[in-house]
C-alpha cells in the first residue's frame, strides 16, 4: 500500500442532481479500496435529486474508517462538477492548501433562469477558485463528453483528471477494473477514452481547461 499524502486523505465530489456525483464516488471509493485504503463515505443531497446540490465527501486512510463528514476546513482535494458548486464547498472546507478540479460548464438555477439573480462569470469562478486554493485545474470535461457522444462521460474525465493529479493511486487498469463489473466491454472502452482524456487535460495544462 502506497502511503498517502494525508491521513486520512479529505476528498470532496460536488456537483448537482443528475450530473453522476454519487457514481463517480462509488468509482473511486471501490478502486482505492483495491490497492487496501478504508473508504467512507458521506452524502449530502440538496432540496431535489435533480438539479439540487450533490455532495460526496470521501474519507480515505490507511487503517482505520473515519466519520463520514469531513470537518470544516479540512478538505485535501474538491472536484467539482459545477462552478458555483466549488465555490459553496470551499467556504465550508476550504482551506489555503487545498487543491481543485473544476469543471466550467455552469448550471444555472431557477432564479438564474428567471433573472432574480446573476450567474457570475467564468473568469470570476477562475478568480476566486484561485484565490480560495492551493491549486486549482479548470477543465471542460462537459463539452469534452459531448464530443464523445453523452454528457454523462464529463464525471468519468473528472475522475480521469483527479487520476492525473498524482495525489492518489487512481490507476487506469484499477478504473477498467471497477467499470467492467458494471458495464459491457464496449461500454468499457468508451469510458476508458473518457477517463483517459480526462487525465490529459490536467497533465497538459495545470492552469487553464
Amino acid at each position: 500500500m502506497t502511503p498517502l499524502k494525508h491521513n486520512p486523505y479529505n476528498l470532496v465530489i460536488t456537483g448537482v442532481g443528475g450530473q453522476g456525483n454519487v457514481m463517480a464516488s462509488r468509482v473511486i471509493g471501490n478502486m482505492l479500496s483495491i490497492h487496501g485504503y478504508r473508504i467512507t463515505i458521506g452524502e449530502t443531497f440538496g432540496a431535489s435529486q435533480r438539479g439540487g446540490s450533490v455532495r460526496s465527501d470521501l474519507r480515505i486512510s490507511e487503517e482505520i474508517a473515519f466519520s463520514p463528514q469531513i470537518p470544516k476546513g479540512r478538505a485535501h482535494m474538491i472536484v467539482a462538477m459545477e462552478p458555483a458548486e466549488a465555490i459553496r464547498v470551499l467556504g465550508e472546507l476550504g482551506n489555503p492548501d487545498v487543491k481543485v478540479i473544476c469543471n466550467m460548464r455552469p448550471i444555472h438555477s431557477v432564479n438564474v433562469i428567471c433573472g432574480d439573480f446573476t450567474y457570475p462569470s467564468a473568469e470570476q469562478h477562475k478568480e476566486w477558485l484561485s484565490d480560495l486554493s492551493g491549486q486549482a485545474w479548470f477543465v471542460n470535461t462537459t463539452e469534452a463528453a459531448v464530443k464523445l457522444g453523452n454528457p454523462i462521460f464529463s464525471n468519468i474525465m473528472l475522475i480521469g483528471a483527479l487520476a492525473g493529479t498524482g495525489d492518489l493511486p487512481l490507476e487506469r487498469d484499477l478504473f477498467e477494473t471497477v467499470i467492467a463489473r458494471w458495464l459491457s466491454a464496449d461500454k468499457v472502452e468508451k469510458n476508458l477514452v473518457a477517463f483517459d482524456k480526462g487525465m490529459s487535460m490536467v497533465k497538459d495544462d495545470k492552469r487553464d481547461g
